[in-house]
């Protein structure tokens, strides 16, 4: 944690005893589309200082996504402060639902496959593809306004989620499950020309 004023002011009040604290975080689509924000997440919880033997783990952890070790002055005097955020309660609003999430739970399931490439991809298939998403309209059967331009809003092991827009500004969201979950890129490509093999033949 940097030390601007707000996580230098939490350090401090967290030194001596447990801090309460809560953590938002917002979802945004990586292509351009009305209401980008897909969700939110709010982890609330206790703030505390990493000490001791805990420090180098909890500064391995970080090192996983900034490489920051000599700045928490593991052998002098740190530039930075380690807080480490024991969760007890976490609550979803998202494009799936609102509800409340087990942190024990959570902490034992795996990352989605398609995490780290979801941006590329949905980026991909917006420049690339989007006649062919917007046939994906097709599959969803009669509806009163089909939509006329199509963006593809999320996409996860389990399906796409595209975002229909009609002439008059009215949108919809549809989400299309693929044949089976999808582990890797290569899967993923083969369950988009199924749903794009699906489409044309309505």
């Amino acid at each position: 944690m940097s030390g601007e004023s707000a996580a230098a002011r939490a350090a401090a009040y967290a030194q001596d005893d447990d801090l309460t604290a809560v953590i938002e975080i917002t979802d945004v689509a990586p292509v351009s589309v009305p209401h980008r924000i897909r969700g939110r997440a709010w982890l609330a919880g206790w703030l505390t200082h990493v000490r001791g033997d805990d420090r180098a783990a909890c500064a391995a952890l970080l090192a996983e996504r900034r490489p920051v070790g000599e700045l928490l002055g593991l052998h002098g005097r740190p530039s930075f402060v380690m807080l480490r955020l024991e969760v007890g309660e976490i609550s979803v609003d998202d494009l799936w639902g609102a509800e409340h999430v087990d942190p024990e739970e959570l902490a034992t399931v795996e990352p989605d496959p398609m995490v780290n490439h979801e941006t590329e991809l949905l980026q991909h298939l917006a420049a690339a593809h989007r006649d062919r998403i917007a046939d994906l309209c097709a599959l969803l059967g009669p509806r009163e306004s089909a939509g006329t331009t199509a963006v593809p809003l999320a996409l996860d092991r389990l399906g796409l989620r595209v975002r229909f827009t009609g002439d008059g500004g009215s949108s919809f969201d549809a989400r299309f499950d693929f044949p089976a979950p999808v582990r890797d890129v290569c899967d993923l490509r083969r369950a988009m020309h199924t749903l794009f093999a699906a489409a044309g033949h309505r």
